[in-house]
């Protein structure tokens, strides 16, 4: 069976609660909360997946001593048109940092940070 490369992702933050606002208001989503290690160990709320839909699935996560931001994992949310998704980047907390822009024939993407300083894209056919 041949899949995409990435099936899952985490993206570490340092308040969870603030996260989770910033992701839902951004998106326009909720997540929810899924098992982790021991109780006050790990966090876990996740992004709404369904293994029958194309792309991957994944996580906000708070780990005691797991730095966030300034990493080198970058991933890319699918959206209807980025530059919709990219103006409520700012009001949910965040920062953009590149408008939408052209990639050819692939769409489009947008780059912007979210409040732990976590860089994320958001990719658009249109």
């Amino acid at each position: 069976m041949v899949q995409n490369p990435v099936n899952w992702f985490e993206i570490y933050v340092q308040d969870l609660d603030r996260a989770k606002a910033f992701y839902e208001a951004m998106l326009q989503t909720e997540l929810a909360p899924l098992p982790g290690g021991p109780e006050g160990q790990l966090s876990m709320l996740a992004f709404p997946a369904d293994p029958a839909n194309q792309g991957a699935g994944g996580a906000l996560v708070h780990m005691p001593g797991m730095t966030s931001g300034g990493n080198s994992i970058l991933v890319y949310f699918s959206c209807e048109d980025c530059a919709v998704t990219e103006a409520r980047i700012a009001d949910a907390g965040g920062e953009l940092v590149r408008a939408k822009m052209s990639i050819g024939e692939y769409g489009f993407v947008s780059l912007g940070t979210d409040p732990d300083g976590n860089m994320f894209g958001l990719h658009s056919l249109k």
